[in-house]
């Protein structure tokens, strides 16, 4: 907690320092657990986040919602792998449901942030918290994604291709996540200055 509360300070006081959307974005970056992915995920972006906290966390949401999407498409195709194992296809297929419940949970809270932008006080927090705990339930299906295919029995190319392809998915969510922690906090302490 104290190491995302001091890298969330370190990134603010170097977006002050900065005027253009890419400076904006990099620091804000620094306040992820991957700033360089998420930094490469956003930097495309600049014209449409400007420097705004709201539409960095949106755009930082439907870049995850679509990798997610993206990746239940290619995991889906792993299912008609010639040679496939019994044990793989079952926990590739356990995998899709997951990612599937993903998807869900992430369309959800991209619709819900929509809305939030104009909203205070307990409207605000309220948004916020169901955004916060479907993108952290998102996080733990992708993650629970990988775990049927715990063990040595499942060593191979399709473990191998599921958790290249997956662990990316997580890393771009736990970087959404952290930046839509970040300005329900910037947020919250805004409205407790009026």
């Amino acid at each position: 907690m104290f190491s995302h509360l001091y890298l969330a300070k370190m990134a603010e006081s170097a977006i002050t320092r900065h005027s253009s959307p890419i400076d904006f974005i990099r620091a804000s970056c620094k306040a992820t657990r991957y700033p360089t992915l998420c930094y490469q995920c956003l930097s495309g972006y600049g014209s449409a986040i400007r420097q705004s906290e709201h539409q960095l966390a949106l755009t930082a949401l439907s870049v995850s919602l679509g990798r997610t999407r993206s990746a239940v498409a290619f995991v889906g195709k792993l299912t008609k792998v010639k040679g496939i194992k019994r044990r793989e296809y079952m926990a590739v297929k356990d995998c899709i449901e997951n990612m599937s419940d993903s998807v869900d949970r992430l369309s959800q809270s991209v619709r819900e942030l929509g809305h939030v932008g104009a909203t205070v006080g307990q409207d605000f927090m309220w948004h916020m918290s169901n955004v916060q705990t479907w993108v952290s339930a998102a996080l733990t299906d992708e993650t629970t994604c990988l775990d049927g295919f715990g063990g040595r029995r499942m060593d191979g190319n399709v473990k191998a291709a599921i958790r290249r392809r997956v662990t990316n998915v997580s890393q771009v969510t736990s970087n959404a996540l952290a930046l839509i922690n970040r300005f329900a906090a910037r947020h919250r302490a805004t409205d407790e200055k009026h």
